[in-house]
């Protein structure tokens, strides 16, 4: 094998370092501007209303029904395990404690980012193919500050309220399947619950849904902005949006929890 054969695995390697470098720097950039703009006037805040109701409100169908049946199967699945070990008596704690520190925010977080970054980087994208971002700062109106700014603001305040909804929902699936199904006293389930159920673990999920909302608006603002041109460029940036803003919230996820949680 010539020299240049045993250098080309190096040299993809260093070209991809590279280019993963060049791309964190970028978004880093990215966040930081935003960060900026976020503090300096002016506020649209009519597009943060708008943003209000379209991230918040109208994604709490897919989340409650997510909670709900999420509940009652984790209420079945502890249930099963836990009557090998004579604990059948955990499941209302468990459930509560398992939808309120992960299951709650986590699956929040996800169905947000299918719904809400693809959408975001569709709608950029689109406005960036049909060169409306363009005709943006023809009129020295900044398309992040104008576009990113609000949305980003409105998932990182609906986000925790989303995992609040949900914990409860995924709570009652809990309930409706403890009491219908697995034979537990509805009082005694309840009482279950509120013994165990300590305020840091409704309080951090609620830190987690706050940051996995920063992160869905943001891949959805960055990748729709950097969208290619055509609608192959605007798919190709929603797909990219999703996936990385689910990647990010995964791994975000296990960070604060060695953080809140350190053994």
């Amino acid at each position: 094998m010539t020299r240049a054969g045993l250098l080309a695995p190096l040299a993809v390697l260093g070209r991809a370092t590279l280019g993963l470098l060049a791309g964190s720097g970028r978004l880093a950039l990215f966040v930081l501007g935003i960060l900026r703009h976020i503090v300096t006037p002016p506020w649209y805040l009519r597009e943060l209303g708008q943003q209000l109701l379209h991230i918040g409100w109208l994604s709490l169908p897919v989340v409650g029904l997510t909670a709900l049946f999420t509940g009652g199967a984790l209420a079945l699945q502890i249930y099963a395990g836990g009557s090998r070990f004579n604990a059948e008596s955990v499941v209302p704690s468990i459930v509560a404690i398992g939808m309120t520190r992960e299951l709650g925010p986590v699956l929040g977080g996800l169905m947000v980012a299918g719904r809400v970054a693809a959408a975001i980087a569709a709608e950029i994208g689109t406005m960036k193919v049909t060169e409306q971002i363009d005709a943006l700062t023809t009129l020295s109106t900044d398309p992040t500050k104008y576009l990113a700014v609000p949305r980003v603001l409105a998932a990182t305040l609906t986000l925790p309220l989303l995992v609040a909804a949900g914990d409860s929902i995924g709570i009652l699936g809990g309930y409706l399947v403890g009491i219908s199904r697995l034979g537990f006293d509805g009082v005694t389930y309840l009482d279950n619950t509120a013994d165990y159920l300590e305020a840091w673990d409704v309080i951090s999920g609620l830190i987690k849904g706050a940051v996995f909302g920063f992160i869905v608006a943001v891949m959805g603002c960055y990748h729709g902005l950097r969208s290619g041109r055509g609608a192959r460029g605007v798919g190709r940036a929603t797909t990219k949006a999703v996936v990385a803003a689910s990647i990010l919230i995964l791994g975000a996820n296990y960070l604060l929890t060695e953080v809140f949680f350190r053994a």
